[in-house]
């Protein structure tokens, strides 16, 4: 009766082991490649699923999608500028049999494949459409990813450029570039400014030529203005030009007089007497008539 126990007690052991080895369970953002004798039998979907041990091998492919950073790949632009590119891509696989069975490894594959075609579509770019066209070489990797990777039954489903490193004497080209062009920006800015400006003020001297109440209207809300500070100036607008053509008419008139000599006083008139008036002329020297009988 003992050996009996003993018996059984090992069966059950054997077969506790055989369900140990022979049950798999497939997870549900997995798919299982079954192998029999070496050879690809079938997929198996999420779930419990039974081998045979020894006989049968379970190889799960993960199908959710991998983020795989590029890394920094020094390239050379088409205007000769050495610069440093880093991306990423996103991937994942869409048929597990193909990316067991025709190619050993696909993390690898991809990210060398991946470091190629970026120095490659970097390199036919220069660096002004390299760093203002980042979506099509971003379109351009990809395509190129896809064609290489739907062999081994993945999809690239996104690349995109994540830092461009430049050097230092670019940069400070590049620096030197942008403030001039702020600069220019500006000044563009200020000139439409003035012109403004200068027609608005056209246009309300207008007005103030029109209305001279208008003038005094404005220097009263000067003062208005300058009595908000609480200062102790005050201040009383005139017209500028006529103030000046004023002021220089006193320094005029007061130039010219003191140029110009005080009079002499006139000296006393004596009155004389007027002496009794004589005649003169034919009949002063004609001779008395005389009279003849």
């Amino acid at each position: 009766m003992a050996w009996l126990v003993t018996v059984l007690v090992v069966l059950a052991v054997l077969v506790l082991l055989g369900l140990a080895l022979s049950v798999r369970i497939v997870q549900q953002y997995e798919k299982g490649v079954l192998f029999r004798l070496g050879r690809v039998i079938g997929v198996r979907e999420p779930g419990l699923t039974l081998i045979v041990p020894v006989i049968e091998t379970l190889r799960r492919v993960s199908l959710r999608i991998v983020t795989m950073p590029i890394q920094s790949q020094g390239i050379i632009t088409r205007d000769n500028v050495s610069i440093g590119v880093s991306a990423v891509a996103y991937y994942r696989v869409v048929d597990a049999t193909k990316s067991v069975v025709a190619i050993e490894n696909v993390a690898a594959a991809i990210s060398q494949i991946a470091q190629t075609t970026l120095r490659k579509v970097v390199g036919q770019h220069t660096l002004d459409e390299t760093l203002a066209e980042t979506d099509r070489i971003n379109g351009n990797i990809r395509e190129i990813l896809d064609v290489q990777t739907e062999a081994w039954g993945v999809v690239v489903t996104l690349v995109e450029l994540k830092d461009i490193q430049l050097p230092d004497s670019m940069q400070r080209a590049m620096a030197r570039q942008a403030e001039a062009e702020r600069e220019k920006r500006a000044k563009i800015i200020a000139a439409e400014g003035e012109s403004l400006a200068a027609d608005q003020l056209g246009a309300a001297s207008d007005v103030m030529m029109a209305h001279p109440l208008a003038l005094q209207l404005r220097n009263l809300q000067s003062l208005v203005e300058i009595g908000v500070d609480k200062n102790t100036t005050v201040v009383f607008p005139a017209p500028l030009m006529s103030t000046i053509e004023e002021l220089g008419g006193f320094l005029a008139r007061e130039a010219a007089a003191a140029d110009t000599p005080p009079p002499s006083p006139a000296p006393p008139t004596i009155p004389t007497a007027r002496a009794p008036a004589t005649e003169t002329g034919s009949n002063s020297n004609r001779a008395p008539a005389t009279r003849q009988d």
